[in-house]
C-alpha cells in the first residue's frame, strides 16, 4: 500500500528529508530506539510508533531503513526502501512505479527530495541484489543510470560489482595488495 503523501503535507518537505520538522516526541522515540537497537523487538516497537505518529515524515522511514539494514534484516530494509520510494514519488509528483519515472531536471539539481528518491532507489537495488533478486536489482540500476547519468549518488559501484559477479578478484585493478609472486602462481598478470 502506497502512502497518500502530497508535497504540501509537510511545510518544507526538503527540510523534512534532512530530518527537520520532526515532532519532538517522534524524534525522542527514534533516539530511544537507537539506544536500544540490540533489543530488536523493543526498538522496532519504538520505530513503528514513531512512524505511526509521523507517517508522512521521511525521517521515520530513514530510521526504519537504517535499523533493519544495519541489523542485517535485508528483506525488511528493502520493504522500507519501497515505502521511501513511494513517499519521495508522491512528494515529487512522480509515477508510483519507479520503472515509469522519466529523467527529470530535478534529478540533475540533486536537491534533498530528488536525492532522497535516488538514494531510496539505490538502496532498493542493492538490497534486491543482496537478496538474490538480480532482475529487480538490475532494473533499478538501469533506472538509476538513466536518472543519474553523472553517478552523483554512487550507483556505478553496484554496476561494477554486478559486472564482476562470479569472477575472482585476484589481479583486479582495485586489488593492489596482490604480490607479483601470488599473481604469477594464480595465473593472473600482476
Amino acid at each position: 500500500m502506497l502512502p497518500d503523501i502530497r508535497a504540501d503535507d509537510i511545510a518544507d518537505f526538503d527540510l523534512a528529508v534532512l530530518g527537520g520538522a520532526l515532532p519532538p516526541e517522534v524524534e525522542s522515540l527514534i533516539s530511544r530506539a537507537g539506544l536500544m537497537r540490540a533489543q530488536v523487538a523493543a526498538a522496532q516497537a519504538l520505530l513503528d510508533e514513531a512512524h505511526a505518529r509521523a507517517p508522512r515524515h521521511p525521517a521515520t522511514l530513514i530510521a526504519l531503513y537504517r535499523f533493519h539494514f544495519y541489523g542485517n534484516r535485508l528483506a525488511q530494509a528493502r520493504d522500507v526502501s519501497f515505502r521511501a520510494l513511494a513517499c519521495a514519488s508522491a512528494a515529487l509528483g512522480l509515477p508510483e512505479d519507479w520503472r515509469e519515472v522519466a529523467p527529470d531536471a530535478r534529478f540533475e539539481a540533486l536537491e534533498a527530495v530528488p536525492r532522497f528518491y535516488l538514494f531510496s532507489l539505490k538502496g532498493m537495488a542493492y538490497l534486491s541484489l543482496r537478496l538474490g533478486e538480480l532482475d529487480l536489482g538490475r532494473g533499478a540500476l538501469a533506472k538509476l543510470a538513466q536518472l543519474d547519468p553523472k553517478n552523483r549518488v554512487g550507483h556505478q559501484v553496484l554496476h561494477d560489482v554486478l559486472a564482476r559477479m562470479g569472477r575472482d578478484d585476484l589481479g583486479y585493478e582495485d586489488c593492489p595488495d596482490i604480490s607479483p609472486d601470488i599473481a604469477r602462481r594464480s595465473g593472473v598478470a600482476a
